[in-house]
């Protein structure tokens, strides 16, 4: 199809999908007096990895200051051991300058650093989160009962003594089977504590990206905080593991994967490089808004360009400003010209083929998702970018599945959904049902 072609019948099939209404979200009054959702609000970021990650090596009233300037309301506070004897200073600036202690860095076991974190945080009465990490809790043995079992022995106390102030202990993922989700799962289970759940980093997860949808669904009821980062894929083997926001186009991808997972929590903002820490944060913010703007459909400009030092991506990877640009030129035209006739007639086309996958008012198949509502679910850029570019970002419930049978048989088909041990899909054969693996 020539490119008029392709622009005339998107503004066709945009003006189908959007006529069904557009989605409402609840919006609060940013810091710069613009109405986001307040899942993006500057009041629900937390500033964190900063203290040991400053090139300018600020002391506790000039990064108080500098949280105040880049208008953080709350702030997690890692450090090292040159760092603690200011920590109660810190705290009371803090306190002074109605910034809220979100974390604290807390080490693996109740040793002289832990005991007088609490103190100090039991002084001030601040009630707040321990982000606690520990190596594989039992490295002898490769049963999994025996490291869970090991890991709530370490963590057991901790959690005990900071329920004693009131406060929570999150579990941060930071490699190793410890940084598993679904081995930190199975320890907070395992704890039968209240005061215990996740924290999920990103950038210790490039190896979770493929089944991240799946992965933020099972933690959404025990996570305490996500904490963002540029990511690109397999970063972490390539000398980019730690990117400010909105780099890649997979930002996007994972920040509206949080979004409609229906995570409301705070969101993490990090600095962790040896720049100028106010830079880099400033860095991300940029981005973030950058990313946040697509999201909603709000005017965003060009891609922010980063004040502190990034390495080049592969060129697989290098983003076309034209795409974005290309995305905005049709969600305009579709609003503007946007015919739902000759879009319903192209949705319907043979040799469109959309309803063989897709259902809209109870016509279509089932393979893909039932689009019946998506005006009222999906921003006009998203429906574009699901037009344009449709394995870009794909709903967990409906990547294929290849089933291998005790008799060595292959069968691919779409996971529908499981009771007890056994796991239903579509595609396979009529009503295919298999025994999961144990």
């Amino acid at each position: 199809m020539p490119c008029w072609g392709m622009a005339v019948g998107l503004c066709g099939v945009m003006g189908l999908l959007l006529s069904v209404g557009n989605s409402t979200i609840s919006n609060v009054e940013d810091h710069d007096g613009k109405n986001v959702p307040a899942l993006f609000a500057r009041k629900n970021l937390i500033a964190w990895c900063i203290v040991p990650f400053d090139a300018k090596k600020r002391g506790p009233e000039e990064r108080v200051a500098m949280l105040k300037k880049l208008m953080f309301e709350r702030y997690a506070y890692d450090w090292r051991a040159e760092h603690l004897p200011s920590f109660e200073r810190e705290l009371q600036l803090l306190r002074d300058n109605g910034i809220k202690l979100q974390a604290v860095w807390f080490p693996a076991q109740l040793d002289a650093d832990a005991r007088k974190i609490l103190e100090l945080l039991r002084k001030y009465q601040v009630k707040t989160q321990l982000w606690v990490t520990i190596a594989d809790p039992e490295p002898g043995s490769k049963k999994q009962a025996d490291k869970v079992a090991a890991a709530v022995k370490i963590l057991k106390p901790i959690a005990e003594e900071a329920a004693r102030i009131d406060c929570s202990v999150g579990l941060y993922n930071h490699g190793n089977w410890f940084g598993e989700p679904e081995n930190q799962l199975a320890i907070v289970i395992a704890l039968k504590l209240p005061n215990v759940g996740l924290v999920y980093n990103l950038h210790h997860a490039h190896d979770h990206l493929d089944r991240f949808p799946d992965l933020l669904r099972k933690m959404l009821p025990h996570l305490y905080a996500i904490n963002f980062n540029g990511m690109v894929p397999r970063g972490d083997q390539q000398g980019l593991k730690i990117l400010p926001l909105g780099t890649d186009d997979l930002d996007l991808t994972i920040l509206r994967t949080i979004r409609d997972s229906g995570y409301r929590g705070p969101l993490g903002i990090r600095g962790h490089t040896q720049d100028d820490v106010e830079e880099r944060l400033r860095d991300n913010l940029d981005g973030f808004d950058w990313l946040t703007a697509n999201l909603t459909g709000a005017h965003h400009g060009a891609r922010p360009k980063p004040r502190t030092p990034v390495p080049p991506l592969p060129r697989e990877r290098a983003v076309r400003q034209d795409s974005v640009d290309l995305v905005e030129k049709i969600v305009a035209e579709a609003k503007a010209h946007g015919d739902i006739q000759p879009g319903a007639f192209l949705f319907r086309a043979p040799t469109s083929a959309c309803l063989s996958c897709h259902k809209v008012d109870g016509e279509g198949g089932t393979i893909g998702p039932n689009l019946s509502n998506i005006g009222k679910t999906a921003k006009p850029q998203e429906i574009v970018e699901s037009l344009l570019w449709p394995k870009r970002q794909v709903k967990p419930d409906y990547f294929a599945v290849q089933v291998i049978t005790l008799d060595g048989r292959s069968i691919q088909g779409y996971r529908r959904g499981e009771t007890g041990d056994r796991a239903g899909y579509d595609g396979c054969q009529p009503e295919s049902t298999f025994a999961k693996r144990s």
